[in-house]
């Protein structure tokens, strides 16, 4: 594919990104945050505008949904891929976060590309050089889920993800495996489908007489069918809790980090003595007890001088006549 010419404004995050184009000796354009974040923090929107749907997917594309593309029209598109991510991609919100290790000024750019992509156009040999580089990125379909444990995935890579391990932990049809990914590698098993041979026909029973074999194998066909069912629907269930359990961890982390960065101690609470009370400045306790003519030597409410203060709140009740 021809290589990306920019026709917007550069820089079109000056605020916070900063980008280094490739030279002689360095061939990759990167990019690096200017600012720091707390994990999860916001870096940046994926606004419209500038970013546009895709009529298809390109290499300088990020998907959005399961049949969805965007262009992102900035120098956000020199946000290269990595193993371990310092920002997250969030296509639900539209947003650019901080990784769960926050983000310092002067961190290259980096995203996990699978966490977006499910079939990439154009795959690519990662050279990230951490110790669990995924190798070759093509995307999450061909990813095994030992390869995709521990990292920010979106809802609609969840989502095909779990369709196709449905269909490769057991939903056989027609006599072939689903096209699953095992293992920890990315694993086709595609080109592999196994003819499975139909079941012979039981033998009719004789004399109308049946010794319940039968029916015992009804039952257990369909105890297996349920059973697979159930581990299925426990497998969605326990993805589902690890990943609220890491939500909640992060969160938990970016609240302590931002109540440490940013947050001033409150004054200890105190009363001041012989205050005006909230029931004494709304006439529960002064300005009911004079009638029309403000005699019978009560008072009638807080003055001004009490609300403010300077008599203390506590003055001497004196005759109205």
């Amino acid at each position: 594919m021809a290589p990306l010419t920019p026709f917007w404004s550069q820089p079109s995050h000056p605020n916070v990104q900063k980008v280094q184009f490739s030279t002689e000796k360095d061939f990759t354009t990167k990019s690096f945050s200017t600012i720091s974040l707390p994990p999860f923090g916001f870096f940046a929107k994926l606004a419209f505008p500038p970013c546009t749907l895709a009529d298809e997917a390109t290499y300088a594309t990020v998907q959005i949904g399961r049949e969805q593309h965007m262009n992102l029209n900035s120098d956000l598109v020199y946000i290269n891929h990595s193993c371990v991510p310092s920002v997250i991609f969030d296509t639900t919100s539209l947003s650019i976060l901080a990784g769960p290790s926050g983000l310092r000024a002067g961190q290259e750019l980096t995203f996990f590309y699978p966490s977006t992509e499910w079939d990439m156009a154009q795959g690519f040999s990662c050279f990230c050089g951490a110790e669990t580089c995924r190798g070759f990125i093509k995307g999450a379909k061909g990813m095994g889920k030992g390869a995709l444990e521990g990292v920010w995935l979106n809802a609609h890579i969840r989502g095909l993800l779990e369709e196709r391990d449905a269909v490769g932990n057991g939903a056989v049809g027609n006599g072939a495996v689903g096209n699953g990914a095992v293992g920890n590698g990315a694993v086709d098993v595609s080109s592999s489908a196994v003819d499975i041979p139909a079941p012979a026909p039981a033998p009719a029973p004789t004399n109308g007489n049946s010794n319940g074999n039968e029916h015992k194998t009804e039952i257990a066909n369909g105890d297996s069918n349920a059973k697979n069912e159930v581990d299925s629907m426990q497998f969605a269930l326990h993805s589902s809790l690890q990943q609220a359990e890491l939500l909640v961890s992060a969160a938990k982390h970016a609240l302590a980090t931002y109540i440490s960065h940013y947050s001033k101690p409150a004054p200890p609470f105190s009363l001041a003595p012989n205050g005006v009370g909230s029931r004494e400045m709304s006439g529960e306790m002064g300005g009911d007890t004079c009638n029309e003519k403000g005699v019978d030597g009560k008072r009638r409410g807080v003055t001004s001088r009490e609300m403010s203060g300077e008599m203390g709140g506590d003055t001497t009740a004196v005759s109205c006549e």
